[in-house]
């Protein structure tokens, strides 16, 4: 990182969180539900179900400042990286880490990326559906790299959180949010057990977000 870079992050990273989370709050009303997890300075990855661009700042929101500040989203570079406005928004205001999820070379691995945050001690934010979920599901399959994050950083605890109502607070393609009441539930932690394959985990940490999903009348998914 530049210089120049680096300052304008210094500057820009605090302003903007602070900034985006009281607009968030503003237009959500956001209410975070701690179910079985609460605030903690311990490094942690949050992982959450994805079907908006506001998701991960949603999330943020509902943190202590202090940890808001040193957790990090991870973003797909594809989209975040397309145009210097979209990466100056990314990396210089909001922090994100950027992927590249069309990766052919090792060194391109988006593991590498990830590592290399939580070696700095920042925590993440992760979408392990690799995508925003425009579907019917309420949840699609889980990708392995939580699973590649669970097995290489043992000691960094996974935090499953549902977010409620963002896709239609701000839905696929809109960029002026429609104010709407939300929720961000944070459940109990998950982790690797002992012998337990990446299929098993991946299964079993898909099935401790879906049970975050609040309940509607007649709804048995």
């Amino acid at each position: 990182m530049s210089a120049a870079r680096a300052i304008r992050h210094h500057l820009l990273r605090p302003a903007a969180s602070v900034g985006l989370s009281a607009l968030a709050w503003a237009i959500t009303g956001v209410r975070p539900i701690w179910m079985g997890s609460e605030p903690s300075e311990r490094q942690r990855i949050y992982f959450a179900n994805h079907a908006s661009h506001g998701d991960f700042i949603l999330l943020s929101a509902c943190l202590p400042e202090s940890e808001r500040q040193r957790t990090r989203a991870v973003a797909a570079g594809d989209y975040w990286g397309k145009s210097r406005l979209r990466r100056f928004i990314a990396e210089d205001m909001l922090s994100s880490v950027l992927i590249n999820r069309n990766w052919t070379e090792p060194k391109d691995n988006p593991i590498n990326a990830m590592l290399a945050v939580l070696d700095q001690g920042d925590s993440l934010i992760l979408f392990p559906e690799g995508t925003r979920n425009m579907g019917d599901e309420p949840l699609m399959r889980f990708r392995s790299g939580l699973y590649n994050l669970a097995i290489m950083r043992p000691d960094v605890e996974l935090v499953p959180c549902w977010i409620e109502n963002m896709s239609r607070v701000l839905p696929k393609g809109h960029f002026l949010p429609v104010p709407l009441l939300c929720r961000v539930v944070f459940g109990p932690p998950v982790a690797v057990e002992r012998g337990e394959d990446r299929h098993d985990f991946l299964k079993r940490a898909h099935a401790a977000l879906l049970a975050l999903k609040p309940r509607l009348k007649g709804d048995r998914r």
